[in-house]
């Protein structure tokens, strides 16, 4: 669920519908920013990385003015035409706002294997860059859309000396969704000033908990992208509040990666999968992605059948070392099923059902005494999730 976007002084957005997508939709966007902005971004880890994707890491080097955004078309698989037809939009737009085609940062998300249609960039530029507003970044949340159900977009706020730092963003996402990025785009925005370096260093730490925590189907996309700029507009300086701005920036990407999980293909379930006690971070996430991407466990999530083995099955061919049968105690929400090992004496079949079919779960699973703890989350796979994708053509 969104909620409505606070202003952040230094950006003007706009979408329309270019023709890009053959149901009339919203599918070209942009977000200007005022000259003297910086922008940081993370990319997915696919190697088959998407021809926007190459030519975004090139163009984030340059002073970025604006972010060129469409759906319906990933501009995937493409060659070095697809190469070549991004840097064509980026010179469109360029000319349009009389930037340089290396300050315009692309985006696309859709269709792999299609060349773009470049008509429908180059005659709408004009009418893009028109459009721009103060308040056009949730009709942006809407024209980034491909599957997804809902749009994403959170706010907020810090008060620093007396001074308001606003941070807005968006997302887009609702399947092929796996860390290395979690098919995921993301926009935030902010009016703090900040120089591009400190702004990859909170960039890298807020995806790292929340967009690279989610998983839907364990599979990583060819487009995945997300970026933060800071228009230095607010009067306060990064540097200022580091640790204030790092929480509010974390709290907008860990409420957007949920929102993308909560719209997942099909879900009909948000499932926390929470693992205690191994001696690092890696280990527990290890176990907690064997759990989530296990097919089994996420059909008995669908079913809201309390089948405990499938859980237990799961950590066990987790790829770590050192886990003992008899130290897991596992939990869903607060009701023990296991205690070191064994069924717990106090759990029913009717106990753990009654929590399995509520919408949000938590699978808890303590494997040792250490204080690590690590959560991803993740969706049940139902039968819509095949239909879905068996009718979306990638």
């Amino acid at each position: 669920m969104s909620l409505s976007l606070l202003e952040v002084k230094g950006v003007k957005c706009s979408s329309i519908a270019s023709g890009i997508k053959m149901n009339g939709n919203l599918d070209l966007s942009l977000i200007s920013l005022i000259k003297g902005s910086n922008t940081a971004a993370v990319f997915t880890q696919n190697i088959f990385s998407a021809a926007p994707v190459i030519v975004a890491k090139n163009h984030l080097n340059s002073n970025v003015e604006a972010l060129l955004i469409n759906s319906g078309n990933a501009n995937a698989g493409t060659g070095h035409k697809g190469i070549e037809d991004t840097y064509k939009t980026c010179e469109y737009l360029a000319s349009e706002l009389q930037v340089l085609p290396e300050q315009v940062l692309p985006f696309s998300t859709g269709v792999i294997g299609e060349f773009l249609p470049l008509e429908a960039f180059k005659s709408n530029v004009n009418v893009l860059v028109s459009s721009l507003s103060k308040e056009g970044m949730s009709k942006v949340a809407r024209g980034i859309l491909t599957t997804d159900l809902v749009e994403k977009s959170y706010s907020t706020s810090i008060n620093i000396g007396g001074k308001t730092v606003n941070l807005s963003g968006i997302a887009k996402g609702s399947g092929m969704i796996r860390p290395d990025m979690a098919t995921m785009l993301s926009f935030i925005v902010s009016d703090i000033g900040a120089s591009k370096e400190e702004l990859q260093e909170c960039l890298t730490v807020a995806v790292n908990q929340s967009f690279n925590r989610i998983t839907v189907d364990g599979d990583t996309s060819t487009n995945d992208a997300c970026s933060l700029s800071a228009t230095n507009q607010s009067g306060v300086q990064l540097s200022q509040c580091k640790d204030e701005f790092q929480k509010a920036l974390n709290l907008v990407s860990k409420e957007l990666a949920q929102m993308i999980v909560k719209d997942g293909e099909g879900a009909t379930k948000f499932v926390e999968i929470k693992i205690e006690g191994l001696e690092s971070s890696e280990d527990c996430l290890e176990v907690a992605y064997t759990v989530a991407h296990s097919p089994l466990v996420k059909t008995a999530l669908f079913a809201s059948d309390a089948n405990w083995g499938r859980i237990l099955a799961a950590v066990g061919r987790a790829k770590v070392n050192g886990i003992s049968i008899n130290n897991i105690d596992i939990f869903i929400n607060d009701v023990q099923i296991i205690s070191s090992g064994e069924k717990s004496n106090d759990y029913t079949e009717a106990l753990g059902s009654a929590e399995m079919e509520k919408y949000e779960i938590v699978i808890r699973v303590i494997l040792g005494a250490s204080d690590t703890s690590e959560s991803v989350w993740t969706t049940d796979l139902s039968y819509d999730y095949v239909k879905i994708n068996a009718e979306y053509r990638s």
